[in-house]
């Protein structure tokens, strides 16, 4: 079974719209959302992306990568952030993955 990936957010004006986000950039993928009043935690299985066009598209031209930081009580996963996106992964899937360059 794969491990359950993704941000956890502090309740805010604009979680609907970082879930909406996230749920258009992971249209293979089965997004759960479990909210806990204070918080909502947003996962897929193995590996989950957003990124800054689709934030955009939902939070306005001026949004920027760094604001998920504050948007961000936690998360679950391994996360990689780029300038154009933030992905979460599932630790154990990478690891069991050869090491780039690694023969086969």
């Amino acid at each position: 079974m794969s491990r359950l990936v993704g941000p956890i957010l502090r309740m805010g004006d604009d979680v609907d719209q970082v879930i909406a986000a996230i749920e258009d950039d992971n249209p293979d993928r089965d997004i759960e959302v479990v909210d806990r009043g204070a918080y909502v935690r947003v996962r897929g299985a193995r590996r989950v992306t957003v990124t800054l066009e689709t934030l955009r598209r939902y939070l306005g031209p001026d949004f920027e990568i760094r604001s998920m930081e504050t948007m961000m009580s936690s998360f679950v996963g391994r996360v990689i952030t780029t300038s154009d996106s933030i992905t979460w992964e599932d630790i154990t899937a990478r690891s069991k993955a050869a090491p780039e360059g690694a023969a086969a």
